[in-house]
């Protein structure tokens, strides 16, 4: 880990207890936690009527090597000897761009991977109502994973690694796979491509109670509630 990690380490030893957004990463501190989940942006993720859902799968996110996309797309690879053949759309840039562009013609998925650029506001809300799968292959362990709640709320499966505070933010809206392998990411996305409005109807069934706990209102309650719990004591 960075020396920026470490040394927040060395300060929260000394604290009283700390406030962590996942169970996960409540686990790795050293000190008793709060779990308080992150919020998302509710005001602005959400389903758009009229919005047809017609492309299979995508990723948002930077282009650096701890977010997976090369996982990804060796998936894919797996997947087309297996007859299956969605589309990507890569929502995002970063230094790995070319690398990854570089790889997805040396798997021969050119045609089938659209490397989109960077995307906000209500720009992004439509890409994601346009997409029946989010992906999130992140090598590393995430300590939440807002863009999951994001995909959630635009109607979006979603497909992501387990290990971290990630799998906490999908809850029961989609499927995990171990970080960095490919095989089981494969297999993960051939069920749900294979199984579209049946694996949909099944993970979207608890979107709302599930993203009821993230809003921004609740989480600045639990937020207000923890302080002036903290201030109390003696």
């Amino acid at each position: 880990i960075a020396w920026q990690d470490r040394l927040k380490r060395r300060l929260l030893r000394h604290a009283a207890g700390s406030i962590a957004v996942s169970h996960a990463m409540a686990e790795d501190l050293e000190t008793p936690s709060v779990v308080i989940p992150n919020p998302y942006r509710d005001h602005l993720f959400r389903l758009l009527p009229g919005v047809e859902r017609s492309r299979d799968l995508l990723f948002v996110g930077r282009l650096v090597s701890d977010k997976g996309v090369d996982t990804l797309l060796d998936a894919l690879a797996l997947l087309a000897g297996r007859e299956l053949l969605p589309r990507l759309t890569v929502v995002g840039d970063g230094p790995e761009r070319s690398a990854l562009a570089a790889q997805a013609v040396r798997l021969g998925l050119a045609e089938r991977v659209d490397f989109a650029g960077t995307r906000t506001g209500e720009d992004l809300v439509r890409t994601l109502n346009e997409h029946r799968i989010l992906v999130v292959p992140s090598r590393y362990n995430e300590p939440f994973g807002i863009v999951a709640l994001e995909g959630i709320a635009c109607g979006c499966m979603v497909v992501g690694s387990e290990g971290g505070g990630l799998k906490e933010a999908i809850g029961p809206c989609g499927f995990t796979f171990r970080n960095g392998d490919t095989a089981d990411l494969a297999g993960r996305l051939e069920h749900v491509l294979r199984n579209g409005a049946t694996a949909a109807q099944e993970c979207l069934a608890g979107a709302a109670e599930h993203l009821a706990r993230h809003r921004t209102d609740v989480v600045a309650r639990a937020y207000l509630r923890t302080f002036e719990e903290a201030a109390a004591c003696p």
